[in-house]
């Protein structure tokens, strides 16, 4: 679900389902040759969404901590911002497309590092509140529901069984001791994805 989160978001919605949180419908962006900064690049969706953003051309920024950097780059960052230590939006400006896969009330943050005309896509859209300025500064805040859809499914897999995306897990729990996984999630910076396995 992660990885058809970032397709659906970057490069075909693959269904015309109503997204009660917006109007407009969501329309990924042109990605080759653009510069992508992705948000929490090193979690479930972002891992995926670096990578996609790369394989569809684009110079990708990811931001994370800073543990994570050699993993980054490994999926295809050409450049690294640990969040820890440098605070991105003070430091990146005319990117032509934000991804915030960490999302919420403190998206906004990043409208001032877009160059008019760009975007900025937060993943859980809820509390973004700065729409007026978004409209004032030309930058297109949207946001997709994701669905099902088989053919896209198919071809992920297909990508996925060639390597040109990989899904990255941080932990592995079997099915009884969920409960820890849970937990795992609660304390946060997760490394791709928890897996709970099914004996």
């Amino acid at each position: 679900m992660s990885l058809l989160t970032a397709w659906q978001f970057l490069v075909d919605l693959g269904h015309d389902e109503p997204n009660p949180l917006q109007v407009n419908r969501h329309v990924p962006v042109e990605l080759d040759g653009k510069t992508v900064l992705v948000n929490g690049a090193a979690g479930g969706v972002g891992h995926f969404a670096v990578q996609v953003a790369k394989l569809k051309g684009a110079r990708v920024i990811a931001v994370a901590s800073g543990k994570h950097e050699t993993l980054l780059r490994e999926l295809g960052a050409d450049d690294t911002i640990d969040y820890t230590r440098t605070t991105p939006e003070d430091v990146v400006r005319d990117v032509d497309l934000v991804v915030d896969a960490v999302g919420g009330p403190t998206t906004g943050r990043f409208l001032r590092t877009i160059k008019r005309g760009g975007a900025l896509f937060p993943i859980f859209p809820l509390g973004f509140s700065e729409a007026e300025e978004a409209n004032k500064l030309g930058v297109t805040v949207s946001a997709t529901q994701v669905r099902s859809n088989g053919s896209q499914l198919a071809e992920l897999g297909r990508l996925l069984s060639t390597g040109a995306i990989r899904p990255v897990t941080d932990s592995t729990f079997p099915l009884a001791e969920a409960n820890k996984a849970h937990e795992r999630a609660a304390r946060g910076h997760i490394q791709g994805k928890l897996v709970l396995k099914v004996l």
